[in-house]
């Protein structure tokens, strides 16, 4: 019966022979050792893989040698299936062979290799030895222990490993304190992974050389959004304010993420140049710009971007409109008496027609306050020989009234609210027909506003 075996092993169809050694594999017969070990040199790799892990079902120490000669097969995965039914047949002899093979070209022969040699019990006898054990299991954390040695694997790892390799020994090395470092990192911002990229910009932004500088500005046209916006922290730690032109032109990038980031570099670096660049970005599309701006010009503390954020206090966000509140009060505790802010009367006038509710309820809030300053201002410069009064209409009433007729309830009653706290003779009329509200709130603050006038 084995002879007839063995005639079958002889066909030219692969799949046949592969079925073949399948088939010895689940019968269990100790007579068909001999027929596996010659199929190891099958002149097809995946019959030889299959007939390297059917040898293990045998536990048959017999096949220990053969499979070592395997070891040296020009084919990666016949390497890896031999290492690893090396390791489960638990022959000790193995190990010398098995040693070398951390260093194969080959990943996977190398993670196979070192699992295989944990299983048969062996320990690195030297450093060296220790560093390729790590690195072929990949916890390259184990790698800290050993230091500076370490180095030089990581690099070579770095340069000719696959791309999540790559990563993990740039992150490896960014934790290991050498002067190596610096060089091997500017290496990897050349390594197409983007992910490499960023890892090598975190550590270069926490070294901080000013010699990279040069290089670290080049990735700010990164085709990739997350490595220019690695840069952009970078180049602002390793430039000062140096990289201030640069991240002004990065202000107009495509992404949010990288604004924001050039947003809040330009403001940690103090540099007043950057006030007109952040200014064109108040009304960014993007909420998250927003903030990262108005905070930027809080952290600058110049009084050109005040008359910007006045803009930010109408923001559909109120985390954005909280922000401008508080930012106007540290650029100057007295914005709302600015002549400057006057002249933006008109924009404000106009977000009151603006489809969002509290765009329209913040416009209304700023402008009673603008015009309720304007009459504190009047009164404290009035000479004591005038004696008419400041009786100038409110710019707002047209437009309050006209929002007493809104379809939005909240509006209405914020509406007759506003008007109440006006003082506004001329809005009686208004008032009047809003007592005639289908809605009881709005009826109910149409009498608190007439009450107020009397």
């Amino acid at each position: 019966m084995l002879w007839w075996t063995h005639q079958k092993l002889r066909t030219s169809k692969p799949q046949a022979r592969l079925e073949l050694v399948e088939r010895l594999a689940s019968e269990g017969d100790p007579k068909s050792i001999g027929l596996l070990i010659l199929v190891l040199k099958d002149p097809d790799a995946e019959v030889r893989c299959a007939a390297a892990k059917a040898l293990v079902a045998f536990k048959d120490r017999r096949a220990a040698a053969p499979l070592i000669e395997m070891l040296k097969d020009t084919v990666a995965l016949a390497r890896a299936a031999a290492s690893e039914s090396l390791g489960r047949l638990g022959d000790p002899l193995a190990i010398d062979c098995l040693v070398p093979l951390l260093r194969d070209q080959d990943q996977i022969v190398r993670a196979v290799a070192a699992r295989s040699l944990q299983r048969l019990g062996w320990r690195p006898a030297t450093d060296v030895q220790k560093i390729h054990q790590i690195l072929a299991l990949g916890n390259l954390q184990m790698l800290l222990t050993i230091g500076s040695e370490a180095v030089e694997p990581l690099l070579e790892l770095m340069r000719y490993g696959p791309p999540n390799k790559q990563l993990a020994a740039v992150r490896t090395l960014g934790q290991i304190k050498d002067p190596r470092l610096t060089r091997s990192m500017l290496e990897a911002l050349e390594k197409d992974s983007p992910a490499v990229r960023i890892a090598a910009l975190d550590n270069l932004e926490r070294i901080a050389d000013p010699t990279t500088y040069s290089a670290v500005i080049k990735l700010l046209k990164d085709p990739n959004s997350g490595v220019r916006a690695g840069a952009v922290d970078t180049a602002a730690r390793c430039g000062g304010r140096r990289a201030v032109p640069e991240l002004v032109a990065v202000l107009a990038d495509t992404f949010w993420d990288v604004r924001r980031a050039a947003a809040k570099a330009l403001g940690s670096l103090g540099d007043p140049a950057a006030v007109p660049g952040l200014c064109d970005l108040v009304n960014d599309p993007d909420h998250d710009v927003r903030e990262a701006v108005i905070g930027a010009l809080g952290k600058l503390g110049d009084q050109r971007a005040v008359v910007p954020i006045v803009s930010a206090l109408m923001d559909v966000e109120r985390t954005v409109r909280n922000l401008a509140h508080s930012t106007l009060r540290k650029l100057d505790p007295n914005w709302e008496r600015s002549e400057q802010v006057r002249a933006a009367l008109p924009s404000i006038q106009s977000a009151l027609a603006h489809p969002d509710y509290w765009v329209r309820y913040s416009a209304r809030q700023l402008l009673e306050q603008l015009r309720l300053d304007a009459v504190q201002i009047t009164e404290q410069v009035k000479s004591p020989e005038v004696e008419t009064e400041f009786v100038a209409p409110h710019v707002a009433l047209p437009a309050l009234a006209d929002l007493l007729f809104d379809r939005d309830r909240d509006l209405r009653v914020a509406a007759a609210t506003a008007l109440g706290r006006l003082r506004e003779r001329a809005a009686e009329s208004v008032l009047a027909a809003a007592l005639r509200d289908a809605d009881l709130a709005v009826q109910r603050a149409a009498q608190m506003a007439l009450a107020a006038l009397n």
